[in-house]
């Protein structure tokens, strides 16, 4: 017998709100998903002509996505704030819900030309504790993955469910209660940026490079998408470490990941199926944001990596 995403809200002890703005972001996603389908025959796999407020050019997608985001939540009588990637300031809806959504509705839209997967990123707080809360204040979090099927990732804090969109365009429910592997062989980071990396970085690299015959004592493979959500996707199946650390490029901007709708989220999930996430030197979820599109550094997976990249960052 299946069950629906409807079938699971309504078995979870949250409120029947709460999971009511869920419902409308997977509504979003499978909206997102349909639209990414026939983005190359629409010709809307280009750039838009505009930047965010990262300075980041945007995707037609980015700005088409984040609007089917804003309008299914503009639908939702119970979010009354939305925070988005794509845009400057905050957007206060006439609803006056109880939520807040903090969303990246395309993650990594530098690969839609090259049809890899790609995602929509989100988090829910409580609206009336403020724009600013630390991401251990998360009620939810989720991730879709737009792939060769596409994939819905909740949490509400406890146990990690994964469902699947049908032909029908319903969420089904594929895997319940994932659990992150405490270790792994395979570690996600971009070498290209080598050169710019702190030491820990580069002792826990040249750790995994070495394999059975260093101090690790096993073989790695290095495994990097460039899109957040597929690295994550795969760490949260077969275990895992991604790693977007502090580096001398970044490390004027405070990292390279946005800290509410990124890293917050994110780390929300693989925490609730038992991982970990660090910046090296501190919990992800223990960070006080101090703006809306903060940056911060992202190591997160297997908690027996993060250990080891912890370790590392202590001996700095």
């Amino acid at each position: 017998m299946t069950t629906t995403l409807a079938d699971w809200l309504d078995t979870q002890a949250v409120d029947p709100n709460l999971a009511s703005v869920v419902a409308s972001m997977a509504a979003a996603s499978a909206e997102i998903a349909q639209v990414l389908r026939e983005a190359p025959i629409a010709g809307q796999t280009g750039l838009a002509g505009q930047t965010n407020v990262q300075g980041e050019a945007q995707k037609a997608l980015d700005v088409i996505s984040n609007d089917i985001v804003l309008n299914h939540l503009r639908r939702n009588a119970e979010v009354a704030i939305l925070v988005s990637e794509e845009l400057d300031e905050p957007v206060h809806l006439e609803n006056q819900g109880l939520y807040l959504v903090a969303t990246d509705p395309l993650d990594g839209s530098s690969n839609l030309d090259v049809n890899v997967t790609v995602g929509t990123i989100f988090s829910v707080l409580d609206a009336g504790k403020g724009l600013l809360q630390q991401g251990k204040a998360q009620l939810a979090a989720g991730y879709a993955a737009y792939g060769p099927a596409t994939s819905l990732v909740l949490t509400f804090g406890q146990g990690v469910a994964v469902f699947t969109l049908d032909a029908q365009g319903t969420f089904v429910l594929t895997l319940d209660k994932v659990e992150v592997a405490p270790s792994s062989g395979e570690y996600a980071i971009n070498t290209a940026r080598e050169r710019f990396w702190d030491a820990a970085t580069k002792a826990y690299v040249a750790e995994n490079v070495a394999g059975e015959t260093g101090d690790a004592g096993k073989r790695y493979n290095m495994r990097w998408v460039g899109s957040m959500v597929a690295d994550i996707h795969r760490i949260l199946q077969r275990g895992g470490i991604f790693l977007y650390p502090l580096d001398s490029e970044t490390v004027s901007k405070g990292g390279r990941l946005r800290l509410l709708y990124e890293a917050n989220p994110m780390a929300m999930i693989v925490t609730a199926a038992g991982g970990a996430a660090t910046t090296g030197r501190e919990d992800i979820l223990d960070l006080v944001p101090t703006a809306i599109h903060q940056r911060v550094p992202v190591i997160l997976g297997s908690v027996e990596e993060v250990a080891r990249v912890e370790a590392w960052y202590r001996r700095g």
